[in-house]
């Protein structure tokens, strides 16, 4: 069962569950399409099942081979080929950019800064790097983002490694980097349940986005 968290800051926080990609997808698209000036900023917190990605200018070279079970999908985000599985806690920012007085790059290290600041609650150094967008712990990606904005508003966003199977990653080039390792909470050290991380995420996340009116008071419904 989903459940809402709302603040004065006017975004709206949706704890979705297990949710199969293409039904998020298609959810992201016609919630964008169907914003007003007046539509409250949201974001969506889930696990997809098993699933491979890539984005709109994602290359083939990068794919699984056909051999694979796993379902793979073109999307109309940014980026190149991902993983997403049960484990994984996924945030999509269905933001309004102008209303918070956020640019693209500035949204990409909202997103970034989050995940680091999450990870340093939990005594880890994690990093960005100039060359490719996402987090980093030593040379091992522990964070994915890919954007997609249309008329003004973001959907799409992040997904970080909580407690989950890494092996279907050694079938592709992670974000389209051939041998790119990538790690996870669980092997950092990190024994918390998914749902906890979540609510520290967007506590991290709404930090640094601009609020739309009022403070931060936390309302439940």
């Amino acid at each position: 069962m989903s459940r809402v968290t709302s603040y004065e800051s006017r975004i709206t926080v949706r704890h979705l569950g297990v949710v199969a990609y293409e039904q998020a997808w298609e959810a992201m698209k016609a919630f964008t399409g169907a914003r007003t000036a007046e539509t409250a900023d949201e974001i969506w917190l889930l696990e997809h099942p098993p699933v491979y990605t890539y984005g709109v200018a994602g290359r083939s070279e990068h794919l699984p081979d056909a051999e694979c079970t796993i379902p793979v999908l073109k999307v109309d985000r940014g980026g190149q080929v991902t993983y997403h599985g049960p484990g994984q806690l996924v945030a999509y920012a269905l933001l309004d950019l102008q209303r918070r007085g956020l640019t693209v790059r500035s949204l990409v290290r909202v997103l970034e800064q989050a995940v680091i600041d999450l990870a340093s609650d939990y005594g880890i150094a994690a990093l960005r790097r100039a060359d490719a967008p996402g987090v980093y712990v030593r040379d091992a990606k522990i964070a994915a983002l890919g954007l997609r904005i249309r008329r003004g508003c973001s959907y799409h966003g992040l997904s970080l490694n909580v407690d989950m199977d890494l092996a279907p990653f050694r079938a592709i080039d992670p974000c389209g980097h051939a041998g790119l390792e990538v790690t996870q909470l669980r092997d950092l050290g990190v024994d918390a349940p998914i749902e906890d991380i979540g609510e520290r995420l967007v506590s991290r996340l709404t930090r640094y986005i601009v609020p739309a009116a009022g403070g931060m008071e936390e309302k439940q419904s």
